[in-house]
């Protein structure tokens, strides 16, 4: 486990005042173990999931600028956890994987070529001697709200898509894992999002303009 697991990134910006406050008012006192777990459900459950948020804007990824966001993707929850953490002292990557989400909604998956999610992110968490995975993309409310089992963390083991929903449908299904890293690798990331899925990201950017105007 290398120093560099603990370093302030310029994603993962763990030395950021609004990270420091954050995984001060939130890790409480305890071993790694228990403050890795506080900051997991304090982070999953502070800001909603929401695709519509998906794009390619280098500063929503920058992990103080997610904890000021209402709603993100997975791929910024990870990142901010993972700054969270260090700022705690607990050496933390983002990790990526492609998974089959067996319930994506009709809207989304009309967007898609195929049914895989590419880069879909997590953080690993070095906790008593092996690195850990937790998933805290999912916040309590959506999965009240669709009918999905939350995804407990307990720091001891990995903490991944549950393969069926509450009514036994198949959910997530991890395909391949990528790797885990230091910092966010934007340019591998944005470069296979933009081959993959380039009409995603033309509507919904379409989407949040429209929306920006209608508020005005």
């Amino acid at each position: 486990m290398s120093d560099d697991a603990l370093k302030a990134t310029r994603f993962i910006d763990a030395d950021h005042p609004a990270i420091r406050d954050f995984a001060a008012s939130n890790a409480g006192d305890g071993d790694d173990v228990s403050k890795a777990v506080k900051l997991y459900y304090a982070l999953r459950d502070r800001i909603a999931y929401d695709m519509r948020t998906f794009g390619l804007d280098e500063e929503q990824f920058v992990a103080s600028n997610v904890l000021d966001a209402p709603s993100a993707f997975c791929v910024p929850k990870a990142i901010a956890l993972a700054a969270a953490a260090r700022a705690a002292g607990i050496p933390a990557k983002v990790g990526f994987a492609n998974v089959r989400n067996h319930l994506t909604s009709p809207k989304l998956a009309a967007l898609m070529d195929d049914d895989l999610f590419r880069w879909h992110a997590y953080t690993a968490l070095f906790l008593d001697g092996k690195w850990v995975k937790a998933t805290p993309a999912f916040d309590i409310a959506l999965c009240e709200r669709h009918g999905v089992m939350p995804l407990e963390f307990d720091g001891r083991e990995d903490s991944i898509f549950h393969p069926f929903d509450k009514e036994g449908r198949r959910h997530m299904e991890y395909v391949e894992f990528i790797g885990e890293f230091d910092d966010m690798p934007y340019d591998a990331f944005a470069a296979e999002m933009r081959a993959a899925y380039p009409r995603m990201l033309k509507v919904l950017e379409e989407d949040r303009a429209k929306a920006a105007q209608a508020s005005h």
